[in-house]
């Protein structure tokens, strides 16, 4: 049985380059304001318009970290996870898309020749969107990659099945990572509709509805050499791909709990009615209430500013990436993402209970909140982060080197 690649309406890029830290900033203030007003309805019918999805990547925020040789504001990491949870805290579906898309650019700097990053980046500039198809829902765990790519004439080809590939289905190229005979990692950037790429718009979670974080086939797929880089190198020596990597899911986190808190602050003062026992006018008077969301808020700052901080890690190290900062920089996006999940999961959690009963009507479409912490903190299994900051205090173990440390 033959399958055909979804349909999702691709236009011709026309993105504004942002040059800067400070318009990066402004712009997704500027794109969140547009995104927030319809987070509920995208989320509970399951589609977001292309006019949204082209506004979103035309903003010129898609771009932000190209580097400046190559005509981009290269922002610094602090910058890039302030953007990311900015626009999450607006729809974080729509603030997880770019994820990978930040991602795959991160392999074109480190691993990309001169021509290719100057190509791919120029794409990029004008406000072409990468889509990831990397990791598979087989296999014995998350690095048990069965994708095959082979030489084939002046060519490769690339054999199976990927899954959890978020944004495909907007994408206008893909990223597909295979193993080659030598057992090494490679990543072959393919236009979505190359003949033997297919993408299956079957992603079916509870939470985080719009990313298209579906299924990517690949039957007899084939790449141009020029398209191919050799991501295995990222991690045969120190990189920030590592934390790069974590710390922008740790800043789709803290932008879910942000939400979160405003519609609970939003919700107790205009619609919430105070306990018998609390012996005030209005539920915003109640102590205990009072109480708790001034707790949440106090979690929540401390989250962003171990965020920012992990940030600031990083851009430190990127001049001069080595064992010691690399390492420094995946501890402090560890302890960045342990707040930010824990956080994430427990104000939309006390949205309800702080909310009362009305507020889980469907109508409200708070439920969301709760469905986007839960399904997007388990990317990486946060209780590991605090293996590798307590292994690192007592044993001078440093974090592992890949994708999710």
């Amino acid at each position: 049985m033959s399958v055909t690649t979804a349909h999702y309406p691709i236009h011709q890029p026309d993105a504004h380059v942002i040059r800067d830290d400070a318009e990066a900033i402004a712009v997704a203030h500027q794109v969140a304001a547009l995104l927030q007003p319809g987070a509920a309805e995208r989320d509970a019918q399951r589609a977001v318009p292309a006019e949204v999805v082209d506004a979103f990547s035309n903003s010129g925020l898609w771009g932000i970290t190209v580097p400046k040789a190559y005509g981009g504001a290269e922002v610094s990491y602090a910058t890039l996870a302030r953007v990311i949870a900015i626009i999450s805290a607006a729809d974080p579906s729509l603030g997880q898309i770019p994820q990978n898309h930040y991602c795959l650019l991160e392999d074109i700097r480190l691993q990309g020749s001169e021509a290719q990053q100057r190509f791919f980046f120029d794409l990029v500039l004008k406000g072409h969107r990468f889509a990831n198809a990397l990791s598979e829902t087989g296999g014995k765990n998350v690095q048990d990659i069965r994708t095959r790519i082979v030489r084939e004439g002046d060519g490769y080809r690339i054999d199976g099945r990927k899954g959890y590939c978020t944004g495909s289905l907007y994408a206008h190229w893909l990223g597909v990572l295979a193993v080659d005979e030598e057992g090494r990692g490679q990543l072959a950037f393919v236009p979505r509709d190359t003949p033997g790429l297919v993408v299956v718009d079957d992603w079916d979670s509870i939470g985080q509805r719009n990313t298209s974080s579906g299924t990517v086939l690949a039957d007899g797929l084939r790449v141009p050499a020029f398209n191919l880089f050799p991501s295995y190198r990222s991690y045969e020596n120190p990189t920030l791909a590592g934390p790069f990597a974590q710390i922008t899911t740790a800043a789709i986190d803290a932008g879910i709990a942000r939400a979160a808190l405003q519609d609970t602050i939003s919700f107790v003062r205009e619609q919430a009615r105070p306990w018998i026992d609390a012996g005030v006018d209005k539920a915003s008077e109640d102590p205990l209430t009072i109480i708790q969301v001034g707790a949440l808020d106090i979690r929540l700052e401390a989250a962003e500013a171990l965020l920012e901080r992990a940030g600031l890690v990083l851009d430190q190290a990127r001049p001069a990436p080595d064992v010691e900062n690399v390492a420094a920089a995946s501890i402090a996006v560890a302890r960045a993402k342990v707040l930010t999940t824990e956080i994430a999961i427990e104000a939309s959690n006390k949205l309800f209970e702080l909310s009362g009963t009305r507020s889980t009507l469907r109508r409200h479409n708070l439920d969301r909140h709760w469905r986007n912490a839960r399904v997007h903190t388990l990317h990486d299994p946060v209780r590991w982060k605090y293996h590798v900051v307590g292994n690192w205090l007592l044993n001078d173990i440093k974090p592992p080197r890949h994708d999710w440390s």
